[in-house]
């Protein structure tokens, strides 16, 4: 895609984008790169400074590692949605290492994080933008913690068959359960005991394919 294509992006994209010097402008889409991610790609493994990644289509999922291997899901993007995490380089405040894997086939904008960096310090509103994204951020990552900490494993899984079944419109989920596991931050044998009580009381059916929600109802309530 040419400087034009990603400015006409970046317009309905940043609220900032009319109140920065032309020059600034050029900077960002000068510094800008389409990529295309297959499923099970690394993106990001916490050693450098990438910058800004816009998902056009697919998914990521970014999250924490712990020096046994085990990982915590933090949040994953969806197409529209932005992470400022892996660029450490314009936000200073961010001093723990965090992965991003391609979850499917993805596209994506990636804008180098010298270069933004550089515009953040340029302009005020562009600085305000990335803490707000920052902050809106680091809000889903603690309520990731509030889960794991404070809520029973049942009530966490409720959530997130009942979160994700609005995402996608569907009521039948198709993950495994080493996905769903990774996503809520337990363990794949936890899981699967989980929703085999979820159904023998009838709340789901479990296949091959995946979870199939066969009484929402109830799933809310044992969610909220």
């Amino acid at each position: 895609m040419d400087n034009k294509g990603f400015e006409y992006a970046y317009k309905t994209l940043f609220p900032f984008w009319d109140k920065i010097s032309d020059e600034d402008k050029a900077a960002v889409c000068e510094n800008t790169v389409s990529v295309s991610y297959e499923k099970g790609t690394t993106i990001h493994d916490g050693n450098e400074c990438i910058g800004m990644i816009f998902v056009r289509s697919g998914c990521l999922r970014v999250y924490i590692m712990s020096d046994d291997g085990k990982d915590i899901t933090l949040y994953r993007l969806h197409p529209g949605e932005m992470c400022m995490l892996a660029a450490s380089c314009v936000l200073q405040s961010i001093t723990f290492d965090v992965f991003i894997d391609a979850e499917e086939d993805s596209e994506c904008y990636v804008i180098n994080g010298c270069a933004l960096a550089q515009v953040n310090d340029n302009n005020p509103d562009v600085k305000i933008f990335m803490l707000e994204m920052a902050v809106s951020r680091f809000s889903d990552v603690m309520w990731v913690m509030q889960q794991i900490l404070f809520m029973s494993m049942d009530k966490r899984l409720a959530i997130f068959l009942y979160e994700e079944s609005a995402r996608i419109n569907s009521d039948t989920i198709n993950l495994t359960h080493e996905q769903i596991a990774r996503y809520i931050g337990s363990a794949r044998e936890v899981v699967s005991r989980m929703l085999k009580y979820f159904s023998n009381e009838g709340i789901v059916e479990v296949s091959r394919k995946g979870v199939k929600i066969i009484d929402k109802n109830r799933l809310k309530k044992l969610a909220f």
